[in-house]
């Protein structure tokens, strides 16, 4: 090996030991988490019986995985369709002040969907609502989906969206026809494994990330690859077709952390969820850090310093 060949495979080796050393940032908030307990009396909708996510889950859970890397707020986005499970959630952040945020779970084709808002939006803890694309379709629903966001801009909450490729053209016209709604893309859109990424992802996402009321939140990273489960690959250079993309069109200002746990351990350990990201946005900067692990979560969900 000649010196030159030597010295660059030695910087090569040596990056990911410096990203890792160095400080995510001055504060972390997970904006991606569900918590959940089966053992309530009636139980719970989600997730199913006899699944390695049928547990008890709760706040002090996930801060023995999240505070040896100094991560200690949360937002909790809902996954039941149950409505006075928004109340529970609410009700859990009374006592657990490391919940900075609640996204919450309503349906906007419902007739009660405008006085549930009006109902959870009284508490600050309440930052929005999320709709999944195979429930709430923007286009089968156009009527009622653009009601309820005008409702959610209306009490200055934020709506969060799940939803596969396809699903961002809608998207995109949505935040154009309501700049004054703030939206969240969870989970990358979909974007399929970073190996074989869905051909309209990479021309959609482009495309959405135009509109400025838009956010990403790169969150189901590691629940996109295929394999092995709770087998994903450590190294951040496999996720770099994703992360690069989505850094070119949003840029330092509209990215946002999200683990999705417990949802994530399918695929890995809280610790490489948060490894990857944090290895992939040292390498941009501090600065850049800071606004990915918790300021752009700020602008997007205008959560509440709890002291």
């Amino acid at each position: 090996m000649n010196r030159r060949r030597f010295l660059q495979s030695s910087a090569a080796l040596a990056v990911p030991a410096i990203a890792s050393a160095v400080p995510a940032a001055t504060r972390i908030i997970d904006t991606h988490t569900h918590f959940y307990d089966p053992t309530r009396p009636k139980g719970v909708p989600w997730p199913g019986k006899g699944t390695k996510l049928y547990r008890k889950v709760l706040p002090a859970d996930w801060r023995v995985l999240a505070e040896p890397h100094g991560i200690k707020e949360t937002v909790i986005v809902e996954a039941s369709p149950w409505v006075e499970d928004n109340q529970w959630i609410l009700d859990l952040a009374t006592n657990e002040k490391c919940i900075v945020g609640f996204v919450g779970n309503l349906d906007p084709t419902t007739p009660e969907f405008a006085a549930n808002v009006k109902r959870f939006a009284a508490n600050p803890i309440f930052r929005g609502v999320r709709w999944r694309s195979d429930l709430v379709k923007l286009d089968a629903h156009h009527d009622a989906a653009v009601k309820g966001a005008r409702v959610l801009a209306d009490h200055g909450l934020e709506l969060d969206l799940n939803g596969g490729p396809d699903a961002l053209p809608r998207v995109a016209k949505l935040a154009a026809d309501m700049p004054a709604l703030r939206i969240l893309i969870n989970h990358l859109g979909s974007s399929g494994d970073p190996k074989s990424l869905k051909p309209e992802w990479k021309e959609n996402i482009t495309t959405i990330a135009k509109q400025k009321n838009v956010w990403m939140k790169v969150s189901a990273l590691v629940e996109q690859v295929k394999g092995e489960e709770g087998n994903a690959p450590r190294d951040v250079g496999y996720y770099l077709p994703i992360l690069d993309h989505l850094w070119e069109s949003f840029g330092p200002d509209r990215l946002i952390y999200g683990s999705n746990w417990p949802v994530s351990d399918r695929a890995a350990p809280y610790e490489v969820v948060f490894g990857i990201v944090r290895d992939y946005f040292s390498t941009k900067g501090s600065e850049a850090c800071e606004k990915y692990f918790w300021k752009n979560s700020r602008d997007a969900y205008r959560w509440i310093e709890r002291g």
